[in-house]
């Protein structure tokens, strides 16, 4: 692997395990917060003390602050905070049904306020909802599965509520270049300046 020199042992191993194309994406990403995160800890990229098998959110020891990635087609987004840090990254222009998905996932409270919107404002205003969403669950360090639902979206003042626990935020969004991101956590005010987007395209 090209990679071979950027990855910890564990990471090669657990990279040799996947299909080609999953190898590559997450190589490129683990290389990529090691670079990042050399920078932040002030060691070299291969003494970063990661923790980051596939399918897993990367995890750094106590004292290390926390590490959020991101998979879009082509790109990653990485984040790191001293405190608890969630992100999400999607193309732009993604096609998918937004009606559908609306009424298969949001609360009804959301879906009012959605519900007037013709197709593309649609598709633009539930990709912000999810995004949001996802990033918000990524800093909680929970399922999608089971915490999707729980989460309504206010688009006019872009606050995030759980319906079951006393938890309410307000995102940092925005748009770069070809992609949506979103960012969440306690320790986060205000908006983000507009983050690096790591390309990896082969």
């Amino acid at each position: 692997m090209v990679l071979a020199g950027a990855l910890s042992a564990s990471e090669l191993l657990w990279a040799e395990r996947l299909s080609a194309a999953q190898r590559w994406r997450y190589g490129m990403s683990r290389a990529a917060m090691r670079h990042l995160l050399s920078g932040v800890l002030d060691v070299a990229a291969l003494q970063v003390p990661l923790h980051s098998p596939p399918g897993q959110p990367p995890q750094l020891p106590p004292g290390q602050g926390f590490v959020s990635l991101s998979h879009a087609k082509g790109a990653a987004l990485i984040a790191w905070s001293p405190a608890a840090i969630g992100v999400d990254l999607e193309a732009a222009d993604r096609s998918f049904d937004a009606r559908a998905l609306m009424q298969r996932f949001f609360p009804l409270q959301e879906q009012r306020q959605l519900q007037a919107l013709a197709a593309e404002p649609l598709r633009q205003a539930v990709l912000r909802s999810w995004l949001a969403k996802e990033a918000a669950i990524k800093w909680r360090q929970r399922s999608l599965a089971q915490e999707l639902t729980a989460w309504s979206f206010e688009h006019a003042s872009g606050l995030l509520h759980h319906s079951s626990e006393p938890v309410a935020l307000k995102p940092c969004e925005g748009l770069c270049q070809r992609w949506r991101w979103a960012a969440a956590g306690e320790s986060l005010e205000g908006q983000l300046a507009a983050p690096l987007i790591w390309r990896f395209e082969s």
